[in-house]
């Protein structure tokens, strides 16, 4: 598998290898030794996966703030542009984002740490999206930036009116979470 490094600190975009044939392929998704030559060394304790169902779903910006988690991120079935933007304020990419088109054919993912929030938008009907995390999932302690907060600027690949939770739509933007003394929580080295 090929782990390239992105402009964000400790964000990876991994290419496995896949291995075609008559039968049809295997490909090796996550190798703690591959992953940790590169400084990646979270252990993932939680797998998750996501249907939606039409194409242009929005899910998230998402993150977690008592017991910050690192993501993981591929898509199964359908494509999606996969997102993770730095909220660690000692970063030197604060507000910064990064996007990837992934997809159950190019098996692409993104690896980004515990401090960014996460999101996607679905390319394709009926895509779907797994994920590992390094800790469980804490209801409480979960927070959420507004998708297109101006202040971020996403270039989300397709403009019309997304498919869209009620809590997406209405969550804090980046300047009130970032007012949010919980916001301190994040380090670059978290």
């Amino acid at each position: 598998m090929d782990i390239e490094s992105t402009f964000l600190k400790d964000v990876y975009v991994i290419n496995p290898k896949v291995n075609l044939d008559e039968r049809g392929f295997f490909v090796e998704t996550y190798r703690a030794d591959l992953f940790k030559e590169v400084g990646i060394e979270d252990f993932f304790v939680q797998d998750n996966h996501s249907l939606s169902v039409k194409k242009n779903t929005i899910r998230g910006l998402y993150f977690q703030f008592d017991k910050p988690m690192a993501k993981l991120m591929r898509v199964t079935k359908g494509s999606a542009f996969l997102v993770a933007v730095d909220i660690r304020k000692d970063s030197p990419t604060f507000g910064q984002w990064i996007g990837l088109e992934a997809s159950a054919d190019n098996k692409k993912q993104l690896y980004a740490p515990a401090g960014f929030a996460r999101g996607f938008q679905t390319l394709e009907d009926m895509t779907e999206v797994q994920y590992k995390v390094s800790a469980f999932y804490n209801p409480d302690g979960q927070g959420e930036i507004l998708w297109n907060d101006k202040d971020i600027d996403i270039n989300w690949p397709i403009k019309e009116e997304p498919v869209i939770s009620d809590k997406n739509k209405n969550a804090p933007a980046f300047k009130e979470w970032c007012n949010n003394p919980k916001s301190d929580l994040f380090k670059v080295n978290t």
